[in-house]
């Protein structure tokens, strides 16, 4: 049987340089391909093979899928949520010809498995906000959302009409220590912990009590890697999976972080922003994620706290 070789598309952003450091240390490090744009951190980087890949570029990206044998993509490279309502149709072209890209690649032969995060937002206004089901009305309001969408109905006809191994996750909002905020609105929750380390004070773009849905980096990382191990045969959704781990508001992480840093403080400023994420779900129902695949989350509030202050206060050296 032919080794995985994997290239990770967008392996500077955030949950690129998470997942790159535990797909090296499970698959070994020769057989991760990491690529950006632009160059991320040294771990990356140089910790195994790199390129520099522009994803919108189809023959530049065959040309790496060859040089690699390449068989399995983790395409992460996107506009995030305000930064591509600032630019829309960088957004829209960046986010649609990436995942055009790759299916066709993998239609003409190339790959044997495909990973694209969705997000939840492809909600909007219109889709139940409580326990928001796994099949439900998605009226996305932003570009974010609409190429997110778009690219999951994309995934699932390519699954139907080619049979292409496209498995995706609806990621809520992602929080790591390992990199910095990337311009989504839910990064909020980044964001507030380096300023609770180095400024003791956070401005938030939303309001005290908007709650999204929101993730720690090491539930997000073993959950796609564990969606992408899964037996095919058992995976009853090829659009994008919900998944859930802890929701929350800024005026309750605040609250948390409280506990951990004497005179830590809190104000709100809400911009654009806060439009966004109130047209997003509060809590998600991911059933099919957890019956399918065995999904289960491991971090609460409380324990994402400690272990982002602890580790940040290293990397940051405060």
């Amino acid at each position: 049987m032919r080794k995985d070789k994997i290239l990770v598309i967008g392996s500077s952003g955030q949950i690129g340089t998470d997942l790159i450091l535990a797909l090296r240390e499970g698959y070994g490090a020769e057989n991760v391909v990491a690529s950006d744009i632009r160059k991320g951190s040294v771990a990356v980087t140089e910790g195994g093979p790199f390129e520099i890949l522009d994803v919108t570029d189809k023959e530049a990206l065959i040309n790496v899928i060859k040089k690699h044998d390449i068989n399995q993509v983790y395409l992460l490279a996107a506009l995030l949520s305000a930064t591509a309502e600032q630019k829309p149709q960088l957004g829209w072209d960046l986010n649609m010809n990436s995942i055009s890209h790759i299916l066709d690649i993998s239609r003409e032969g190339y790959l044997d498995k495909i990973f694209y995060p969705s997000s939840i937002a492809v909600f909007g206004s219109t889709t139940p906000k409580i326990m928001t089901p796994q099949r439900t009305i998605m009226e996305p309001a932003t570009v974010y959302g609409i190429t997110k969408q778009a690219g999951e109905r994309w995934a699932e006809y390519y699954f139907k009409r080619y049979k292409t191994d496209i498995r995706s996750i609806r990621y809520p909002g992602l929080i790591s220590y390992k990199a910095d905020p990337g311009g989504g609105t839910t990064d909020y929750a980044v964001q507030i912990y380096h300023d609770a380390l180095t400024t003791k004070h956070h401005t938030c773009f939303l309001e005290k009590d908007t709650t999204l849905p929101m993730m720690y980096m090491p539930d997000a990382i073993r959950a796609t890697i564990n969606l992408m191990e899964a037996e095919a045969s058992k995976l009853t959704v090829r659009s994008s999976y919900n998944l859930a781990g802890v929701s929350f508001n800024p005026e309750e992480i605040a609250n948390n972080i409280k506990q951990y840093v004497d005179g830590f403080s809190i104000s709100y400023e809400p911009d654009y922003r806060q439009a966004i994420a109130a047209s997003w779900p509060q809590s998600i129902d991911d059933s099919y994620a957890r019956n399918d695949w065995g999904w289960m989350p491991e971090f609460g509030l409380d324990e994402m706290t400690q272990d982002m202050l602890k580790n940040l206060k290293e990397r940051l050296k405060v």
